[in-house]
């Protein structure tokens, strides 16, 4: 009887889906399916917009996992759709070394959290969230650099020396 039990718990485990924290799932999938990921899961994703602490020992923030979270515009990315990401609530002591936050011209750190996903939590006026217990830095962050466009500055010069010549063809205004 024994062997028994322990042959169906071991198949039990075997079946666990991914979103039981062995591998990362997308922002994209727990979104689409909250349900099935109820409980812990792991993301790898940007941390973006701010670093909200609060009192209760913890930070705010969004992590998104779109492409812009791996190859951004700035870095001669392309433009692949909107952004998609999720709220997460990290221990204070976790989110105290991170590098800022993701926005225009910065990198933020990409990360793989792990935590509880917690859909429409009571506890939090059913605010859908990671409550991460685990954060590893995948790459720093880092500043962006946005290169000057030569074709659209040629454009602009060309269209202010018409602007100029038309200026000086028209002869002095009489009034």
């Amino acid at each position: 009887m024994r062997r028994f039990a322990a042959l169906v718990l071991l198949l039990s485990l075997v079946g666990v889906p991914a979103a039981s924290g062995q591998e990362s799932v997308d922002v994209a999938d727990l979104l689409e399916a909250p349900i099935d990921y109820i409980g812990e899961v792991s993301v790898v994703g940007e941390l973006i917009g701010d670093y909200g602490f609060r009192s209760d020992d913890s930070m705010w923030t969004q992590l998104n996992d779109d492409s812009y979270a791996f190859d951004p515009v700035l870095d001669d990315g392309a433009l692949t759709g909107g952004n998609i990401g999720v709220a997460v609530r990290i221990p204070a002591e976790l989110a105290a070394s991170l590098d800022p936050p993701g926005g225009y011209r910065v990198r933020g750190p990409v990360v793989e959290a792990t935590g509880v996903w917690k859909y429409h939590d009571p506890d939090r006026g059913g605010e859908t969230y990671i409550d991460v217990v685990g954060l590893t830095v995948v790459e720093s962050g880092r500043g962006l650099t946005e290169h000057p466009t030569w074709l659209v500055g040629a454009f602009g010069f060309v269209l202010i020396a018409y602007a100029i010549f038309m200026r000086l063809r028209s002869g002095p205004r009489r009034g």
